[in-house]
């Protein structure tokens, strides 16, 4: 992720924020992945839902990059833009920046793809509505 990634993100709204908290550390003394992957799973899921207009489930995680470690201080930010957008499934692209010294700096730290099908009251796949692809993809 380059600066003008980290500059674009800083325009947008995060979808999700949060403080990772000590017992969030693996046993080098940063947070775990598996924490910092289910966040991005949490927002992901809020996009999706938006995007699909109902119920949704994680498929895949196509890519995943660990860019530098989150510290226990830091304040995560998870952002999120739709990638594409398939018959029933939609892809979000993940990307989280830490927050670090009281906000005066910001650290990308992780970036991900992540599929989501969208679901009916069955828990079968159904069409995601086609306003979706007009107002998400333009």
């Amino acid at each position: 992720m380059g600066k003008d990634d980290l500059e674009e993100l800083a325009r947008m709204q995060p979808v999700l924020r949060v403080a990772p908290q000590p017992r969030d550390l693996n046993n080098n003394g940063h947070i775990f992945g598996g924490w910092v992957l289910s966040q991005m799973d949490i927002a992901g899921g809020i996009m999706a839902a938006r995007v699909a207009q109902g119920s949704t489930a994680t498929v895949a995680i196509e890519a995943m990059e660990f860019i530098a470690p989150i510290l226990t201080r830091d304040l995560i930010s998870v952002y999120a833009r739709v990638d594409r957008i398939g018959r029933t499934s939609v892809a979000i692209r993940l990307d989280v920046i830490a927050s670090r010294n009281l906000g005066e700096e910001r650290v990308p730290v992780t970036s991900g793809l992540f599929t989501f099908v969208a679901l009916d009251e069955n828990h079968n796949p159904r069409v995601i509505p086609e306003t979706s692809r007009e107002k998400y993809l333009g």
